[in-house]
C-alpha cells in the first residue's frame, strides 16, 4: 500500500514559501535574469566571439558578477543593500561594455533587481498585544487610561 505523497509535498511547498518570504527573492530573481541575459548574448559561437573582442569578455564578466550577486542577495539578506548597489552599478556599466547591456533588457532587469534589493525590508513579526503597566510610568497617565489635566499641563510646559 503506497503512501500519499501530497501532504509531504504540501509541507515542502509551505516551508519553501516561508523561507522565500524571509529573503528578497524577487530582487535576486530579476538580478539573476538580467545577468543571464547579459551573459547569454556574448556566448555566440567561438568564431563570432573572437570578432566581438573585449565586448564579449566584459559581457561574460558582467553577467557572471550579476548572477553571483543574485546568489548573495538570496543567501545573505543582511548584505542586500551592498549587493544591490553593486548590481545597479554593474547593470549600468554593462550598457557600454556588452551589446548595449543585453539590448537594454539585461541592463533594465539588473537595475530593477538591484533597486528591489536595496528597498527590501524584512517583515516585522506580528506584535502581540500585552498590557503593560509600566509603559506610562512617569507620564501624565495614571495607568488606568485617564489623564490628570493639571499634571499634563505642567509636564508639557
Amino acid at each position: 500500500m503506497a503512501r500519499n505523497p501530497l501532504p509531504a509535498l504540501n509541507r515542502a511547498r509551505l516551508a519553501l514559501r516561508r523561507w522565500r518570504r524571509t529573503r528578497p527573492f524577487w530582487a535576486a530573481f530579476w538580478t539573476a535574469l538580467g545577468g543571464f541575459v547579459i551573459l547569454y548574448l556574448p556566448l555566440a559561437p567561438v568564431g563570432k566571439l573572437l570578432h566581438v573582442g573585449i565586448g564579449g569578455i566584459s559581457g561574460m564578466a558582467a553577467g557572471a558578477i550579476l548572477m553571483a550577486l543574485a546568489g548573495l542577495i538570496l543567501l545573505l539578506p543582511g548584505q542586500r543593500f551592498t549587493a544591490g548597489i553593486i548590481a545597479v552599478i554593474v547593470g549600468v556599466a554593462s550598457f557600454p561594455l556588452s551589446n548595449l547591456g543585453g539590448f537594454f533588457v539585461g541592463m533594465f532587469l539588473a537595475v530593477l533587481g538591484g533597486s528591489m534589493a536595496m528597498g527590501w525590508m524584512p517583515e516585522k513579526p506580528a506584535r502581540r498585544r500585552r498590557l503593560r503597566r509600566d509603559r506610562h510610568r512617569g507620564g501624565a497617565d495614571g495607568g488606568d487610561g485617564t489623564t490628570d489635566l493639571g499634571t499634563a499641563a505642567t509636564a508639557t510646559a
